[in-house]
């Protein structure tokens, strides 16, 4: 199709469950010689499963939800639904529909191949989103980089409590929100913080407080979930929930390092002790509500408790 941009896939950034993240280039046609490049962020999202259909379709759902520009959460450019080899369409993302293709097999349960009858070795479809790039990478990479700083600190927690703040105002709950799902960009005035990851959100169509919707499905980073996501009944105080423990992250730099990788990573949130077992808080105030434990102050250790 004719597209006023043209992408490049320059590298692999970042690789999940249900997609991949490249960074790529875009530049106006006929202006490639000249190095007229921007840098942007695409995600490749395989349409291979009901399952997976519904999460893409939610994460761009919400993702155009939040198109009215908010300078704390990842900002969707433009969206390529691609059904073949080189087939692609663009997709209106100002608009308030959803690829019907997708819906329609996500309410099905199954999934139809484009042109199956025509070419049986044809592939699922892909949503390719095209977003902003955020140069210093994730929340993880960025603070544990740097020497613990109170104006820094500072700044990331009133900039992820805007972000939280316009995304209920405009009915997005995000669900998941977690060190890797917070990236960084960098400015003369210092780190500009983004919300992305959209992919177990949800758009309520309440009317009213975005409170006023509850959900049932147990999803998230355990470490993070509230006591009532444990329990299947939550609303978007959730996320509440997740942003406070976030910021005790923050500020106490809780690390562990991953088996997998030796790397030190600020991402198991808070926990308490158990015997040997590391059971996050929220799962231990769903279990005993009247929990009380000591939190330490400037130790770079988790917390421990006699339950």
């Amino acid at each position: 199709p004719d597209m006023d941009l043209v992408y490049t896939l320059v590298q692999e950034v970042g690789r999940g469950s249900y997609g991949v993240v490249f960074e790529g280039r875009s530049a106006c046609r006929g202006h490639w010689e000249n190095e007229c490049w921007e840098r942007v962020a695409i995600k490749r999202l395989p349409c291979s499963s009901p399952e997976s259909m519904e999460l893409n379709l939610q994460e761009l759902w919400a993702l155009r939800a939040a198109r009215r520009k908010h300078p704390n959460v990842i900002a969707l450019h433009q969206c390529f639904l691609q059904t073949g080899p080189k087939t692609f369409k663009r997709l209106d993302i100002a608009s308030g529909s959803l690829p019907f293709d997708l819906v329609e097999n996500t309410l099905k349960g199954k999934v139809q191949h484009p042109r199956a009858e025509e070419d049986p070795q044809s592939h699922s479809s892909v949503l390719w989103l095209v977003m902003e790039f955020c140069e210093e990478g994730d929340l993880n990479r960025y603070l544990l980089s740097r020497p613990p700083s109170a104006h820094l600190n500072r700044s990331i927690m009133i900039q992820l409590s805007s972000a939280v703040a316009f995304l209920h105002a405009h009915h997005i709950v995000h669900r998941d929100l977690k060190p890797d799902n917070v990236l960084v960009s960098s400015s003369t005035s210092g780190p500009i913080i983004k919300v992305a990851d959209f992919g177990l959100s949800r758009v309520t169509q309440s009317i009213g407080e975005v409170t006023q919707q509850c959900f049932s499905s147990t999803c998230g980073s355990e470490f993070y979930m509230a006591p009532e996501v444990w329990d299947g009944h939550y609303t978007a105080k959730a996320d509440i929930f997740s942003l406070g423990v976030l910021f005790w992250a923050i500020l106490e730099r809780i690390t562990y390092f991953e088996d997998t990788s030796g790397k030190e990573l600020l991402d198991t949130g808070a926990y308490v002790c158990q015997g040997r077992r590391l059971v996050p808080i929220g799962e231990a105030l769903h279990e005993n509500p009247r929990l009380q434990f000591h939190i330490p102050l400037k130790v770079k250790r988790a917390v421990s408790t006699e339950l």
